[in-house]
């Protein structure tokens, strides 16, 4: 079994990174908005999921993995050679890509309805159905704008500013208007990011966010559990925690690129913020006042899913997009590095130690209180850590401001 959840863990790396590689080159001047589609439908697949076993085999988990061994695998199959690197944009393509973040806010908020209804009704079957049914008819749906998308590249129309993610020197060129290109030489790999203070700035804050915040759903059933929710109520934090880090996946992307066009602020601006605002969550939830997890998994749900689509497109823009697969992979490794410190040696080791009296069951709001003190404290140490790296950045952001956006 080890070997089998191996094997499919390197698959969706890989799935993975040609998504976010693919979607940074082909939408160079939204890298952010469209990272944060990509990941934030990663974010919601596992409520769409939950909808398929509620439906489709209820009570039958073995039918459930073969749906998941042969869908997925299907599906990618089938789609994979219509992915192309296109080098030019066309001004349309701003509007495409919020018809995209339209429907993706729209499927949100239709799941989490579903959820809420099914958490406080008993549906019937056939109600099963129907939702489902309708998830897919919607799911679909962005095919129609990729269609029209593609239908309107093949009217010849102007051509807005083409470039790569910068890194330290631009050159300029004339074509009916100034395009910035980017010299490969300038695309840094993984040894020489490594020497790059900025690569550790980056890995150690994500290690504090991505950490903290994956430890918290790793616990979120014990928790629950220690403060006395219902099982139907842990079960829909649960499955609400997929919409909080669509959200944050999402909003993290658009939000970035809206602040960058606009005022040319650095996007590890809102990396700092969003941790600041995690360690406020990390402390709600240490503070164990009755219902504290609900305002607490929302904060921590909106500000980890942020850090999932910042940190490839900040990636991309410090170090550029040639080895952009490896040196992304790589922070990623702060994840399960942070998910094992914290959530296994921190809150594991302390819970085992809170237990008093006989079980392996802690009750009370002491059980997990110290282990978020901490974690809302490594929280905090990220922000600092984003703060330098918005001092560090704030240079080259503004030459990306500049000219990117305020010249046009």
């Amino acid at each position: 079994m080890c070997l089998f959840m191996f094997i499919a863990a390197q698959s969706l790396t890989f799935i993975n990174t040609a998504n976010v590689v693919s979607s940074l080159e082909n939408f160079a001047d939204y890298g952010g908005t469209a990272v944060g589609i990509m990941k934030g439908f990663v974010g919601l697949s596992g409520a769409m999921l939950i909808q398929m076993y509620e439906t489709i085999c209820p009570g039958d988990p073995k039918t459930f993995i073969l749906l998941l061994a042969i869908v997925p695998s299907l599906l990618s199959v089938l789609v994979m050679p219509l992915v192309r690197i296109y080098v030019t944009s066309t001004v349309d393509e701003k509007k495409h890509l919020d018809g995209l973040s339209t429907l993706s806010l729209i499927i949100a908020a239709y799941l989490m309805i579903v959820i809420i209804l099914k958490s406080t009704l008993s549906l019937p079957s056939w109600a099963n159905v129907v939702t489902l049914s309708v998830l897919l008819i919607v799911l679909a749906s962005p095919l129609l704008i990729a269609i029209r998308a593609h239908r309107d590249s093949s009217i010849e129309k102007p051509l807005s500013p083409v470039y790569s993610p910068l890194v330290d020197n631009l050159e300029a060129t004339t074509i009916s208007e100034e395009i910035l290109v980017l010299k490969e030489d300038n695309s840094l790999n993984l040894l020489q990011a490594m020497r790059n203070v900025d690569f550790w700035l980056l890995f150690l804050a994500m290690v504090c966010g991505m950490g903290s915040g994956i430890s918290t759903i790793n616990n979120i059933r014990q928790l629950g559990e220690s403060l006395r929710y219902s099982s139907i109520e842990i079960n829909s934090l649960l499955a609400l925690w997929s919409i909080w880090n669509f959200i944050g996946r999402f909003g993290g992307g658009y939000v970035s690129d809206l602040l960058l066009h606009s005022k040319g602020w650095p996007r590890p601006l809102l990396m700092a913020t969003t941790l600041g605002t995690m360690t406020i969550g990390h402390l709600i939830i240490a503070s164990g006042f009755r219902g504290n997890l609900y305002p607490g998994s929302i904060i921590i749900g909106i500000c980890y899913g942020s850090q999932w689509s910042l940190m490839p497109t900040i990636t991309s823009e410090l170090f550029g997009v040639k080895h952009m697969g490896t040196i992304y992979n790589t922070i990623s490794i702060a994840s399960p590095m942070g998910s094992y410190i914290f959530s296994v040696r921190l809150i594991g080791y302390i819970y085992d130690h809170t237990i008093t009296g006989e079980g392996n069951t802690c009750y009370g709001p002491h059980c997990f209180r110290l282990s978020f003190v901490i974690i809302a404290s490594v929280a905090f140490l990220g922000f600092l850590v984003s703060c330098v790296l918005v001092f560090r950045t704030k240079t080259l952001y503004q030459q990306i401001f500049e000219k990117r956006f305020h010249r046009r």
